[in-house]
C-alpha cells in the first residue's frame, strides 16, 4: 500500500516559508532538515514568498529598497519645495501686514 500523503495547513506554509527565508542554507538542506520534499518548498515559495522576510544580501529585496529609497528621496524633495514656497509666501504676508498696519497720515 502507498504512504498516506501529508497534508500542511496554511499557517505551517506561510511560517515554513518565512523560516526558509529568513535562513543562508539552501531550500534543498532545509527541506532535508525538515523531512518535506524540496518541490513542495519551491511551490510554497512561489505561493508565499513576501520580501519583507528576506536578508538584506537578496538582490530582489536590494533592488526593492533602492526603489523605496528613491521613492522617499523624491518626496522628501517635494517636500522641501512645499516647505520653500509657504515660507515665500508667510514673507510676503508679513511685509503686507506690515505696510497695510502702519498709520496713515
Amino acid at each position: 500500500m502507498g504512504e498516506q500523503r501529508q497534508r500542511y495547513t496554511e499557517e505551517f506554509k506561510r511560517e515554513t516559508v518565512k523560516f526558509v527565508q529568513e535562513q543562508t542554507k539552501s531550500i534543498g538542506d532545509i527541506a532535508l532538515d525538515l523531512n518535506i520534499p524540496s518541490s513542495t518548498l519551491h511551490q510554497w515559495m512561489g505561493k508565499y514568498r513576501t520580501f519583507e522576510n528576506e536578508p538584506i544580501g537578496n538582490m530582489d529585496k536590494i533592488r526593492q529598497l533602492e526603489q523605496q529609497l528613491r521613492e522617499k528621496e523624491r518626496e522628501l524633495v517635494e517636500k522641501d519645495r512645499r516647505i520653500a514656497d509657504v515660507e515665500e509666501e508667510l514673507a510676503i504676508v508679513k511685509k503686507a501686514v506690515h505696510i497695510f498696519s502702519k498709520p496713515k497720515n
